[in-house]
């Protein structure tokens, strides 16, 4: 004898959500790996200048062996755009004032190196 049992289709929604979740969160992931590693390659392309190329755009050398010893799969722009504005403004006397206490939209890339010059 066979019983019919009525299967919901209802109960695979979660399921099925979970996976496009999960999808876009992989795909995020890679476009975000894809992105680092063209900003890398652009970092190389700054790496080819001089330093009187780099002083204009308000980089040194060092600037950019910072940004390049970072992890692979994070942007290096970010730090040499720090460096840049940090560099730009304190030409017109302003500081950044990065410190703890401060809620700035603009905040310093995290970083594991030790400071090269401690004050």
């Amino acid at each position: 004898m066979r019983t019919s049992i009525p299967v919901s289709t209802t109960a695979n929604v979660p399921v099925v959500q979970a996976f496009f979740v999960l999808g876009a969160f992989i795909l995020r992931g890679i476009k975000q790996f894809a992105r680092a590693l063209k900003h890398r390659r652009d970092t190389t392309v700054l790496a080819r200048m001089d330093e009187r190329m780099l002083a204009d755009i308000g980089l040194t050398r060092a600037d950019l062996q910072d940004a390049i010893s970072v992890m692979p799969w994070n942007d290096p722009t970010a730090l040499l755009r720090t460096r840049a504005l940090e560099r730009r403004l304190a030409r017109h006397g302003i500081s950044l004032g990065l410190t703890a206490q401060t809620d700035s939209a603009f905040k310093a890339p995290p970083t594991d190196r030790p400071a090269r010059l401690s004050v």
